[in-house]
């Protein structure tokens, strides 16, 4: 099997001059968290001195420096430097899925040219951070081929209803919302030939600085024309729930400002915050925290796969099954702030999931 990686790099380039720089971002962000120039250099793989060197250079192109050296207080970033670093991660969250996308493409077209012969199961779900955590499992697996790809919500259900994928991954808020979820997905879905495989669940709220200095703890603050919000993709099942929630609280979504402006994952819109171009966003607890955001519950969501029952039995869907229930998966759930495991691999009927309305 083999297996392909695609990877941003980013270079700087001065009109008046042909040569460019490449920025390790993530060395000047191993700066800022622990202050040590040495630490950053030791899991760069470089010596100190060549560290040095290399942000002597960039600070000689830029004509600013980018870190700054204080008696007994360690290394800190300068706040050019900072910005730097803040960009990267910005790039890093709105790119990171569209790019394993793309390396998931070439890797299909590769593997199906070789002797290893076509993969095995074909994965859509949209993001967040527990579907890679299985994902990453799932590569170290031998025998096992999974094509995932990273989509909305409501995407994979077409996906699967027009064969396009074997797992559709599922998010369904729990209490009132339930319903309307329900009702968006019911066209889709068969009682008879569909099942669902129990995943993880996720809190979901607003992300906002830390210390919440603008006291944001409901919906209804964002009406205050000086908050700034950053919103989701329009495609996404997050701005649809979003959506749903403003219209349970007869919230107005264009008196939002910075409603129009949108990021395409979890990740994007914490790190927009974080780096001070927005003041709150909405989305998964993990997100926040990644960023070191407070975070205002809201709700909670069950993730779900949906498959047809046929494929139940498949070697590479108990495999599946297997990886969901087994002790790895489980600690590495835990890691993830607002997340749990729940019934992991079990399977249910449409009519089970859909009666759990009130949870």
């Amino acid at each position: 099997m083999i297996e392909i990686e695609i990877e941003p790099v980013w270079r700087f380039r001065r009109r008046e001059d042909a040569q460019s720089l490449q920025i390790m971002l993530d060395f000047l962000a191993e700066i800022r968290a622990s202050g040590k120039i040495a630490t950053a250099a030791g899991r760069a793989g470089v010596s100190y001195r060549h560290a040095w060197n290399l942000i002597e250079k960039w600070s000689e192109f830029f004509s600013t420096p980018l870190v700054v050296r204080r008696q007994g207080s360690g290394t800190r970033l300068t706040p050019f430097g900072e910005k730097l670093v803040w960009a990267g991660q910005r790039l890093e969250a709105r790119l990171r899925p569209l790019l394993q996308n793309l390396s998931q493409e070439l890797e299909t077209e590769v593997n199906q040219m070789l002797s290893q012969g076509p993969l095995v199961l074909r994965v859509h779900a949209s993001h967040g951070f527990a579907v890679p955590k299985l994902r990453e499992l799932l590569s170290r697996e031998t025998g096992i081929d999974v094509d995932f790809r990273y989509v909305s919500n409501q995407s994979s259900l077409v996906s699967l209803v027009h064969d396009g994928c074997d797992l559709a991954g599922m998010h369904l808020p729990q209490g009132e919302l339930r319903k309307q979820a329900i009702i968006a997905a019911k066209g889709m879905l068969d009682t008879r030939t569909h099942r669902v495989i129990s995943f993880v669940t996720r809190e979901m709220g607003l992300m906002v600085r830390p210390g919440n200095p603008l006291g944001i703890s409901e919906l209804k603050r964002l009406l205050d024309p000086r908050i700034r919000f950053v919103n989701r993709d329009p495609d996404s099942g997050t701005r649809l729930l979003f959506d749903q929630l403003l219209a349970r609280h007869r919230i107005d979504g264009s008196r939002i400002n910075g409603y129009e402006h949108s990021e395409f994952t979890h990740a994007a819109v914490a790190a927009y915050v974080a780096s001070g171009y927005a003041d709150v966003a909405f989305g998964v607890e993990a997100a926040a925290r990644q960023f070191d955001l407070d975070f205002v519950r809201l709700l909670t969501e069950d993730y779900v796969f949906v498959c047809h029952r046929q494929i139940l039995d498949l070697e590479a869907v108990q495999r599946v099954l297997s990886v969901m229930q087994g002790p790895e998966f489980h600690a590495a759930i835990t890691t993830l702030p607002g997340y749990r495991v729940k019934e992991a691999g079990e399977i249910k009927t449409i009519s089970e999931v859909f009666r759990e309305t009130t949870q």
